[in-house]
């Protein structure tokens, strides 16, 4: 894989004494991990390494062909990068999911982190999973169908839609688009079309996501931003500024 010296750069000052070691990384296969569906069971359950901050999360030791697999299309597990099921630590550390609680997934497709959300939810919660881009919408749809959980609604908005809902959200997640530098390993051609005007665009956009949806945000509930970045201008930067002009306080996590 060729990187673009700008992007190599860029590594280099994020991570010093590391940054051959990443570039390395970029040139192998990416593990292959499921997480389970708790709310269903099957008889040839796939077996691996436990992931530990998600408790029904597993690594492969080999990737199968889910497709051919009918427990696949039953919803049985949903096949999900094991970084991304990070965002159960994450909710688990700042929200009381005790209680019921309506939550936003803002940028829901394909549904990884929606479904993941929804097992964690107790059973009087609403998650709405929402997505901008109406084909997406469609295949979030189709997943979050095959998971199998009531209490879910899913919804094609943008984000500046939601305050005319005149409700607010107890937790909303935003997974926001992004310049894609987390793609490279498993899809090289993200390379080709990542540039430094790409990164501001998005950080940008971001923001602009940001301004839209924190009013739905209830006072003293929780916003989780991600990317699938590196950089800090789509990353620190962006909830510096979130604290600067919505006046938001950082949470640490464990």
């Amino acid at each position: 894989m060729k990187l673009k010296q700008e992007f190599q750069s860029q590594i280099q000052q994020i991570l010093p004494a590391e940054a051959e070691a990443f570039f390395q990384s970029l040139n192998t296969d990416s593990p292959t991990s499921i997480r389970f569906n708790p709310f269903k069971n099957y008889s040839t359950r796939l077996e691996g390494e436990p992931i530990p901050w998600a408790e029904n999360g597993i690594y492969l030791t080999e990737r199968p062909t889910f497709t051919l697999d009918p427990a696949f299309h039953a919803g049985t597990y949903y096949v999900q990068e094991a970084s991304s099921m990070v965002l159960e630590q994450v909710i688990k550390q700042t929200v009381d999911l005790n209680k019921d609680l309506l939550v936003l997934d803002l940028c829901g497709a394909p549904g990884g982190k929606s479904t993941h959300i929804q097992s964690l939810l107790s059973n009087g919660s609403l998650l709405i999973s929402n997505e901008v881009i109406k084909s997406r919408a469609n295949i979030l749809a189709q997943n979050i169908t095959k998971w199998g959980l009531p209490n879910m609604v899913i919804t094609n908005n943008d984000p500046s839609h939601f305050d005319r809902l005149n409700v607010q959200f107890d937790v909303i997640v935003v997974d926001a688009p992004c310049s894609g530098e987390g793609l490279f390993r498993r899809e090289p051609e993200a390379m080709n079309e990542w540039s430094p005007d790409a990164v501001k665009l998005c950080a940008t956009r971001q923001q602009r996501i940001l301004a839209d949806i924190w009013p739905a945000l209830k006072p003293g509930g929780v916003l989780i931003y991600s990317t699938c970045t590196y950089n800090s201008l789509e990353n620190e930067d962006n909830l510096k500024w979130l604290q600067e002009q919505m006046d938001a306080e950082g949470i640490s996590l464990d």
